[in-house]
């Protein structure tokens, strides 16, 4: 699947993935590669990025992407609220 993550300052990550994990209102939730469309708020919290058969270039990555101490091949981004919108397998997280 594809994601992006866009912040009102700038895209802070924008590529192909293998499952993302939010922190929906109700509880965080993941999805994987043929989820049904969805559209979600977001709560403070971690979005977790699994990119375990992706090579990305952890160089270019934007500096508040921090892999998971326990799996690098988990890259988290903390956020304060947002927007989360699937279809068609690509998820767009407008986050604050």
């Amino acid at each position: 699947m594809f994601l992006e993550i866009v912040s009102p300052e700038a895209v802070l990550f924008s590529s192909q993935v293998d499952a993302i994990a939010v922190p929906g209102e109700d509880g965080e939730f993941q999805m994987l590669n043929n989820h049904a469309p969805i559209v979600a708020n977001l709560k403070e919290g971690l979005v977790k990025i699994h990119i375990h058969s992706q090579q990305l270039n952890k160089e270019e990555l934007n500096s508040l992407l921090v892999p998971l101490e326990t799996d690098d091949k988990i890259l988290t981004l903390q956020i304060n609220s947002g927007t989360l919108e699937f279809n068609d397998n690509k998820a767009i997280i407008l986050a604050d």
